[in-house]
């Protein structure tokens, strides 16, 4: 019996030393898949950091103007292009490398605001803080253009083309000529809040313009050069006309409207013979087309335009318009001031592009009926 015991004893102790045994060997595997796992999460998470810092030092990269092929080259933005659209013009221009990237920096950092419409010399040394600087109103990168306003341009064209060259707005142009009192003697009896107040004063040139540029300095450069050019000898000729310095530029707005370029002198006298002999056959009326282009947008004047009301048709009201209908050259105010001693009442252009001019309306007929350009 006591033997039966100790055997029984010993396969307890042989069942209690397996059943110890069991769970310390689960324990090991179990360590070791634990092990396992931890150093593929320690291989996934450095790959993933060396990705991240790739990817980050290339992204710091273009946001840094680092590692670039250096390039200069001129942009223009106009006031249509959106931000996407400036953006998609820096990266054909390979001035940068992720439109998103940049889009997103200027969204943070307040930059998109800041872009306005211009021509810009940027280059590829410039990081993304750079770049959005160098496109906005104060950038010391603004391209300079050269615009040369043609003699004859009214108001309306020259704001418009220096909109075109990137200069400044039609709307700010407009504004800033409505609201703007500028200190010149020769606008101090005009009144602000028209625009076309300036009319005849944007003296015609060659301008060197920033772009973009204030709308306030670019009208007083143009006011500046007029207030040049309109000397002591000729305030003194003003003077002694009789007209007002605006009366003279609308006679003379009227003559470079009008003239083929060499005859100003012989329009001015027609102009001043119909203002100072009422009683001839065209009794007070200058008769000028170039008012009626000027009502209608610059077309050919019909029969039809003859009958506009405004103080502007020459053919419905009598004397001079109220302003000049375009801005004329030295020449032509020249011209205004030293008219042709004529008898001439009447002029035309003649099938040889030359006009022509006569003292009474039947000579005037009698010319048009031998002329191809005015048979029906």
């Amino acid at each position: 019996m006591a033997s039966e015991r100790r055997s029984d004893t010993r396969r307890e102790s042989r069942g209690q030393r397996t059943q110890e045994q069991r769970p310390v060997r689960r324990r090991r595997r179990s360590t070791g898949a634990v092990m396992g796992f931890a150093a593929l999460y320690v291989i996934m998470v450095i790959g993933v950091s060396i990705l991240l810092a790739c990817v980050g030092w290339i992204a710091a990269n273009d946001v840094l103007a680092l590692n670039k092929e250096a390039k200069e080259t001129t942009v223009t933005i106009s006031k249509e292009d959106s931000f996407n659209e400036v953006a998609s013009l820096l990266k054909e221009e390979g001035l940068i490398e992720y439109k998103s990237l940049f889009k997103l920096f200027a969204s943070i950092t307040g930059g998109k605001d800041k872009v306005v419409p211009g021509t810009y010399t940027l280059n590829t040394d410039m990081d993304y803080r750079a770049l959005l600087s160098g496109m906005s109103i104060n950038s010391s990168t603004k391209a300079e253009v050269t615009v040369t306003i043609p003699e004859g341009y009214s108001l309306a064209q020259i704001f418009q083309l220096l909109e075109d060259r990137g200069v400044s707005t039609v709307e700010e142009l407009t504004q800033v000529a409505s609201e703007h009192d500028y200190n010149f003697s020769f606008l101090k009896d005009i009144p602000l809040g028209d625009a076309n107040r300036l009319e005849g004063f944007l003296y015609p040139d060659t301008y060197q313009f920033n772009t973009p540029h204030s709308a306030l300095y670019v009208i007083n450069k143009m006011l500046v050069n007029f207030d040049q050019k309109y000397t002591d000898e000729l305030r003194a000729k003003v003077a002694e006309s009789g007209y007002s310095i605006r009366e003279i530029l609308t006679i003379a707005s009227l003559i470079e409207k009008e003239t083929d370029g060499s005859d100003r002198t012989k329009i001015a006298s027609v102009i001043y013979n119909r203002l100072n002999t009422p009683n001839a056959g065209t009794v007070g009326f200058l008769q000028i087309d170039a008012t009626l282009a000027y009502l209608n947008g610059g077309k050919v004047p019909t029969e039809e335009d003859k009958a506009i009301d405004s103080p502007y048709n020459t053919y419905k009201y009598k004397g001079l318009p109220p302003a000049p209908i375009a801005n004329p050259g030295l020449a032509s105010i020249q011209a205004a001031l030293n008219p042709e001693s004529t008898n001439y009442f009447y002029y035309a252009l003649g099938d040889d592009n030359v006009h022509h001019y006569f003292k009474s309306y039947e000579e005037l007929q009698r010319f048009l009926a031998s002329q191809d350009r005015y048979k029906k």
